[in-house]
């Protein structure tokens, strides 16, 4: 099996307005395995007798799931590897039903070199219905100084 290469940014490469996009499928077996690995079974992801009456009328996507699609992005791609998170806020705006495109949008808004951190919008869309509005706030390395988050 061959190893992924990541791309890293340091803090030192990073640029207000620096943009990406990354989609990414939602499928039952996803559902399930994030059930199996967090313990949460609420039917509304799982039964369809039980989400069919529920304000969804179908199974949805755990909104943590979906949500993980961030930290994927943000841990693989921008910044991408070495990156740590510090704080993220989420707001819940539609759900995401079981096969559908996730569209994570992931926008630098500030940096902050001396303390090496980083502020990026965290957005989720299905279908151009944003699902997900968020901010995140991330430690960056830097190429040069130290590394040590204070």
């Amino acid at each position: 099996m061959k190893k992924k290469q990541y791309k890293t940014y340091y803090i030192d490469d990073l640029e207000v307005g620096q943009k990406i996009k990354v989609s990414n499928t939602v499928t039952q077996d996803d559902i399930n395995s994030f059930a199996k690995v967090t313990g949460d079974f609420n039917p509304v992801h799982l039964d369809e007798a039980y989400a069919q009456n529920t304000i969804f009328k179908k199974p949805i996507a755990h909104g943590f799931l979906t949500a993980s699609y961030i930290s994927a992005a943000i841990g693989t791609k921008l910044p991408g590897p070495g990156c740590i998170y510090l704080k993220q806020s989420l707001k819940f705006t539609a759900p995401v039903y079981v096969n559908k495109v996730v569209n994570v949008h992931i926008e630098v808004k500030s940096i902050d070199l001396e303390r090496k951190r980083v502020v990026l919008d965290t957005m989720c869309f299905c279908e151009e219905k944003k699902v997900i509005d968020g901010s995140a706030e991330i430690f960056v390395m830097s190429r040069s100084s130290s590394n040590a988050i204070d």
